[in-house]
């Protein structure tokens, strides 16, 4: 995955805006105004691309169990939310997908009813 594919993706979902609130280098995707999904820019540029994303804290410790390529949250909750290494080779465009994916269900399951009904 690529960071075109990466932001293509991410923009697809309903109610999708992405920002830069922190600095210039810093790309933020947000459901109604929530963080689902976080990439450093330069990161990506020097080879070192990582995804941070919001995770059920259970199912967090498993992909942290059975992949290298998933650890704790770069600068976020350790509990709440992972960094997902894109180069290692190790995780499939399908399963990032996957993740970013859980990542924006587990936001849009914590916004407010009306909020939720309005997507």
């Amino acid at each position: 995955m690529n960071i075109e594919d990466y932001r293509n993706y991410c923009l697809s979902k309903k109610e999708v805006t992405e920002h830069f609130p922190f600095d210039e280098d810093t790309l933020v995707f947000k459901v109604l105004g929530k963080m689902f999904a976080l990439a450093s820019l330069k990161r990506w540029e020097n080879g070192e691309a990582f995804i941070n994303l919001k995770c059920d804290p259970e199912y967090a410790q498993e992909l942290r169990a059975e992949y290298d390529s998933v650890k704790p949250g770069y600068h976020m909750h350790k509990k709440l939310w992972n960094s997902v290494y894109i180069n290692s080779g190790e995780l499939s465009p399908k399963l990032i997908r996957e993740l970013i994916d859980h990542s924006y269900d587990m936001v849009v399951k914590g916004l407010p009813k009306k909020l939720r009904d309005s997507i």
